[in-house]
């Protein structure tokens, strides 16, 4: 029997099973900022076959399962827990990644950037993803994270207020974020090195999905699950 049916939004499908994300990247389905439209509506547009997606699908699933690995039951976490793991899983990786990663991509492009052109442009959106994503983080670390916690502990009107107020600004950097990504891998061939790429160049592709990777999970778990549970338990 199927887990997942066509009714099933990607965004609830990744939160069962976050490996789904996965087969949505490689049909270029969005789960994290527009991932709240029953999967049939999604397959139509992109003129996929929705059966053999599905059984594709569940076939993933019942793998992963039978690996053993633990499903997260968001409906128990408190507020305060879902920040810890956004923190935890999220932050943490970007924090000791970007700068890294930085050295990476402008090595690649200093070096290689005359032969392929394309750097230059991967190297322009890396630095517009870094200048984002390091005041994302600031935001939500300094404000948006203790005004939640401090929320869930005393819902008054006033901070129900200026959690709506940087929401809208939150939920429009997630959507240039996820378009920065998606235009990185558009560039690269989905992060595909060229024949004869040098180790550098191979391992600067490598780290990019591996950012890609977490940055649509944390904006999935922001949306789909802090958001969500904002707007339906409180609505904000």
């Amino acid at each position: 029997m199927n887990v997942f049916t066509l009714e099933h939004t990607p965004a609830e499908i990744v939160n069962t099973f976050p490996k789904a994300s996965d087969l949505f990247k490689i049909h270029d389905i969005n789960f994290c900022c527009q991932g709240n439209r029953p999967l049939h509506t999604v397959l139509k547009e992109k003129q996929l076959e929705g059966e053999a997606l599905l059984e594709e699908l569940n076939q993933m699933y019942e793998t992963w399962t039978a690996e053993g690995h633990v499903i997260i039951d968001w409906e128990t976490l408190s507020l305060s827990d879902i920040v810890e793991h956004i923190q935890d899983n999220y932050h943490s990786f970007l924090q000791a990644e970007l700068e890294p990663l930085d050295q990476f991509v402008s090595r690649v492009y200093h070096v290689h950037g005359g032969d392929h052109p394309h750097l230059i442009d991967l190297f322009s959106l890396y630095h517009d993803f870094i200048t984002l994503a390091e005041s994302h983080l600031e935001i939500e670390e300094s404000q948006w994270f203790p005004l939640i916690k401090e929320f869930e502990a005393n819902p008054q009107q006033e901070l129900s207020v200026q959690l709506q107020e940087i929401i809208q600004q939150l939920e429009t950097e997630h959507e240039t974020a996820v378009d920065i990504l998606s235009n990185m891998r558009e560039i690269t061939n989905g992060f595909q090195p060229p024949a004869g790429a040098c180790n550098t160049y191979r391992l600067t592709y490598a780290r990019l999905i591996d950012l890609e990777e977490n940055t649509l999970q944390h904006v999935h778990v922001e949306n789909n699950v802090l958001l969500k549970r904002l707007k339906e338990k409180y609505g904000l």
